[in-house]
């Protein structure tokens, strides 16, 4: 009887991980954050481990100019609570979009991933940038398709 062995990866060093660029410009809020999940887990490597940090870096720009799909743009709102009774906040989405665009492409991309304690390991590997322009051209991203 032959008996199989399970093997761990190595933990890749920082110097192995990719670098991807998306533009968000006029894509589905959606579409990208599954893809992005993906990637930032490491979920698209062969050699995914659930219990290690094995994903790339992500930097997505346009961010002020991503869409929602159906009537969600006049329905969809973003709530925050302070902990004490009464103090809800509710704001619609396009008021996000003016005043911090980031917000959303972040909270749909935490959302997510798992709750544990990579997450803020995996969630460091992302950058959101409102504009066009970014600080990462030394790390020669690779342009990313959704």
């Amino acid at each position: 009887m032959k008996i199989q062995k399970t093997t761990t990866p190595k933990i890749q060093s920082k110097a192995d991980k990719k670098w991807f660029i998306i533009d968000a410009q006029d894509q589905i809020l959606g579409k990208i954050a599954t893809q992005v999940a993906v990637i930032l887990r490491g979920k698209n490597k062969p050699s995914f481990t659930p219990h290690l940090d094995m994903g790339d870096y992500v930097v997505i720009t346009n961010a002020e100019k991503i869409k929602l799909s159906g009537n969600k743009e006049s329905q969809k709102e973003y709530i925050t609570h302070s902990g004490y009774l009464g103090h809800i906040k509710k704001q619609p989405f396009k008021k996000v979009q003016a005043e911090n665009p980031k917000r959303i492409l972040q909270e749909a991309i935490a959302g997510m991933i798992p709750n544990n304690r990579l997450k803020k390991f995996i969630i460091d590997k992302l950058f959101i940038y409102a504009g066009e322009q970014h600080p990462h051209a030394g790390q020669n991203p690779i342009e990313f398709k959704v």
